[in-house]
């Protein structure tokens, strides 16, 4: 399954719409580290909203993914983890070290607007 890679500026997003097979991942991988170069992006956003499970390799990829990003001078946020897999991360010791992550509260519905 392919992951769309959108640009964005200097910026490239990839949004993951569905579970990944092993070969999937490579793939993004590969696609994500020539995109990085072809655009010269600075910036890497990488969406894992849909993903309702981490493995260690998908773990290990995300990893591979920000570092390899980072040697060609863009840095990486994973954004989307949802609570219940970030737990069973940690609990499993899967770990993002050295990755920026981000994710926004289900509760988060928009913006209140309390000024005149």
């Amino acid at each position: 399954m392919a992951v769309p890679i959108l640009k964005h500026g200097d910026y490239l997003i990839a949004s993951i719409q569905s579970a990944l097979t092993d070969t999937d991942l490579r793939q993004l991988q590969d696609e994500l580290a020539a995109q990085v170069g072809r655009a010269r992006a600075r910036g890497l956003i990488v969406d894992v909203t849909v993903l309702n499970v981490m493995d260690s390799y998908a773990t290990r990829v995300l990893r591979g993914i920000a570092h390899m990003t980072k040697l060609r001078g863009a840095q990486t946020v994973i954004v989307g983890i949802q609570p219940e897999v970030a737990f069973a991360m940690v609990r499993l010791g899967l770990l993002l070290e050295g990755v920026a992550t981000a994710f926004l509260d289900r509760r988060t519905k928009g913006t209140r607007n309390h000024g005149a």
